[in-house]
């Protein structure tokens, strides 16, 4: 009777010890891995607003540093035209000053 107490005895202390002694880690470590996981993908997401957000603002600083490129340049452009327009008007008055003068002196030969 003994040795069948000791023999039960000593599989109910195995089967405790086993019993109790499961991987509780795989179960939390899983959970834990998807948390992080989940993190990770917030934290990425939150970076690639953030890269999006700084690229949007250089493009629109560059857009306004071209308007502005563009602008000055059409000024420029019609501030040499309109010395163009005054530069040819004056040539033509001196071309037809010139021609006055030598019909005057042509006339005044006669």
């Amino acid at each position: 009777m003994k040795k069948l107490l000791l023999s039960t005895a000593l599989l109910l202390a195995l089967g405790v010890t086993f019993t109790s002694c499961r991987d509780e880690k795989n179960a939390d470590s899983v959970e834990e891995t998807m948390d992080n996981a989940g993190d990770a993908m917030e934290d990425a997401a939150d970076d690639a607003e953030d890269a999006m957000e700084d690229a949007a603002d250089e493009t629109e600083g560059a857009m306004e540093e071209a308007g502005k490129a563009i602008d000055q340049a059409a000024e420029d452009t019609g501030d040499a035209i309109d010395n163009a327009v005054d530069e040819t008007g004056k040539a033509i008055d001196n071309a037809a000053d010139a021609t006055k003068d030598k019909v005057n002196d042509l006339t005044d030969d006669n």
